[in-house]
């Protein structure tokens, strides 16, 4: 029942608005549970998501972080599994361990290279990229493993997501991918963070053409989930816009950052949240799915959602 209106409000007009929990590194997600609680954050939003070792960092496991999330707000978690650190034998048994803990979103990820990693000498496995696992939960959902071979005990749905850069200087390259995702069984896609309402329209209009030209039933009822990442530091934007692939910071945020920066940081704070206001409050309006990004920032999406 939680992930049938889970899923139900996703494809409905209704708000639909998710925040990212980054695990810890340690043994206890305890502070976020409570930060959370205490800002009353679980009551403002659909569901939670949580990362699965970001940039190769190590962080508290993903599936096991979201099963307590769950238990705690009662709130739907989309777990994500990286393909950079498990082969299909894995990923296929942390699937069907997590089916019995009802966690059944899963955010499907190729993963960051281990290169960045923060452990000596971490491989990264990539049998493919996230793909596979699309592919994996298609063949569970239809109660076979990817081999094919009968499952003893049916699975209760896995609703798969995938992600997508936010901007391309060929959008139509973007536009393959999703419908690649699409066709490999993807319910929802969670974009990178998107800083300009041109940009969101834009994928908004290149997903609903990948839909169209999807061969898989599910594909008619795929949802674009846009993502928000409030920038609240000139440092922030001008690296997000300078390193990370798939994003685009407009100049005139990037203008109004720096000169804010000059006048202290309480001035560049104020400036960079009205402008991040500012563009969730535009995106919600036009399309009312969003995905939040803060780095444990809950305050912020606090603020945000109003």
């Amino acid at each position: 029942m939680l992930f049938d209106q889970f899923c139900s409000t996703l494809c409905s007009n209704d708000h639909f608005i998710t925040i990212e929990i980054t695990p810890p590194h340690g043994g206890s997600i305890e502070n976020i549970i409570n930060d959370i609680r205490t800002l009353g954050l679980d009551k403002k939003i659909t569901g939670f998501t949580t990362t699965d070792n970001p940039l190769a960092k190590l962080k508290m496991d993903s599936i096991l972080s979201a099963i307590k999330v769950q238990q705690e707000f009662n709130k739907p978690v989309i777990a994500t599994m990286s393909m950079r650190d498990k082969n299909k034998l894995s990923l296929q048994s942390t699937l069907l361990g997590a089916n019995d803990f009802d966690i059944r979103c899963i955010l499907a990820l190729t993963g960051d290279p281990a290169k960045y990693s923060d452990q000596p000498e971490v491989k990264g496995v990539l049998e493919r990229d996230s793909t596979l696992l699309l592919s994996i939960i298609h063949h569970l959902n239809s109660g076979t493993d990817y081999s094919k071979q009968p499952l003893k005990a049916p699975l209760k749905p896995i609703y798969p997501f995938a992600v997508s850069n936010a901007h391309a200087k060929d959008m139509k390259t973007l536009e393959k991918r999703m419908l690649k995702k699409l066709n490999y069984g993807a319910r929802a896609i969670i974009t990178q963070p998107v800083y300009d309402i041109d940009n969101a329209k834009a994928l908004l209009e290149i997903f609903e053409n990948a839909k169209r030209e999807s061969i898989r039933e599910t594909s008619k009822e795929a949802q674009l989930i846009l993502g928000q990442f409030p920038v609240v530091a000139a440092k922030t934007a001008n690296f997000i816009d300078a390193h990370v692939p798939g994003i685009s910071v407009p100049a005139h945020i990037i203008k109004a950052m720096n000169t804010a920066a000059k006048d202290g940081a309480e001035k560049e704070h104020d400036v960079g949240f009205a402008l991040s206001k500012e563009i969730f409050d535009s995106v919600m309006q036009l399309h009312p799915k969003v995905h939040l990004m803060t780095h444990n920032r809950f305050d912020l999406c606090s603020e945000l959602i109003g």
